[in-house]
């Protein structure tokens, strides 16, 4: 145990180095959908994620959104606990059969306008999970989703850019 102890002291730490992201095209990306969000909303953009099956591959991406480096909240991006706040469905994995209904009363409470993004391979037509007993398909079998983020999974820059791209393609249907 001394040895141990004495061997930890001096060894590297077995974390990796962090990514390091292009922070002005970060904050230029985040704003960009603060703004967008702010115009066509008049206010923040509310998020409630949802995992129909996932194996949390997308959702440490998703995590990721509100760690130290990207910090999306102060650009008027927040998560919310209930879909009744939310905005926009993030969808993450193949629909399994047990959470079908589940999806489905989710998208129903929450209030329109309403945007569901289906994020990663697995939410487009099941990915790996395709042909499973256990699932259902993609996230569009259940319910319509406005938007696909791929990956496997995608990366945190990855999904603004799309947030960014619904809400631009939003305001132009709306103009």
């Amino acid at each position: 145990m001394r040895k141990l102890l004495f061997e930890s002291l001096f060894r590297r730490p077995f974390t990796e180095t962090a990514p390091s992201p292009d922070d002005a095209a970060l904050s230029e990306l985040a704003a960009a959908v603060g703004r967008a969000a702010r115009r066509r909303l008049g206010r923040s953009l509310s998020i409630r994620e949802v995992d129909a099956g996932s194996c949390n591959g997308c959702e440490l991406e998703i995590h990721a959104l509100n760690n130290a480096y990207y910090d999306v909240e102060r650009f008027g991006l927040r998560f919310v606990a209930s879909p009744r706040h939310a905005d926009v469905l993030m969808v993450t994995g193949p629909v399994t059969k047990n959470m079908r209904e589940a999806l489905e009363r989710t998208y129903h409470a929450t209030p329109n306008p309403k945007w569901v993004v289906a994020v990663g391979d697995c939410a487009r037509d099941g990915g790996c999970f395709a042909g499973s007993y256990a699932i259902v398909g993609g996230v569009a079998e259940v319910i319509p989703v406005d938007l696909h983020i791929p990956g496997c999974p995608p990366n945190p820059m990855t999904m603004l850019q799309g947030l960014l791209a619904l809400l631009e393609r939003v305001d132009a249907v709306a103009s």
